[in-house]
């Protein structure tokens, strides 16, 4: 078995500075590897959540990460405590929201942002689910 000890995905997108600066302001991350010209690396000091950003044609990859990535399919989850205090709040900041706040039936409370770079990030908060 090969043993992780964390994941994080990684968005090919020519839009760097502008998800560095999204994601900082919004949820607070740290960019603890940031290079305009190659990779953005970021991490939640609150929870360890990470996330990255490479840049398209970079000559150190390979030619399948050349591609600027599609955002349709593709969603970012991040769990929230509250999630109509957090559409509030994403109302007030004046971003980009791509689905309004909604209840699903198999308990979750969520709304979806998009971000400059066009990947939606759910904002969820899961409910407890009582009786079957």
């Amino acid at each position: 078995m090969i043993e992780i000890e964390a994941m994080f995905p990684v968005m090919v997108t020519p839009k760097l500075d502008a998800v560095k600066q999204f994601y900082e302001a919004v949820f607070g991350f740290n960019a603890v590897f940031y290079d305009p010209n190659f990779y953005l690396h970021l991490v939640s000091p609150n929870t360890g959540a990470q996330l990255g950003f490479l840049l398209p044609n970079h000559g150190s990859q390979p030619a399948f990460l050349h591609p600027i990535m599609s955002a349709d399919g593709y969603v970012i989850s991040l769990e929230v405590k509250d999630a109509a205090q957090a559409y509030v709040e994403a109302k007030i900041m004046n971003l980009n929201i791509a689905m309004h706040l909604k209840e699903e039936i198999w308990g979750q409370i969520h709304f979806m942002l998009e971000d400059p770079a066009g990947f939606r990030i759910d904002i969820v908060q899961h409910l407890e689910v009582t009786g079957n």
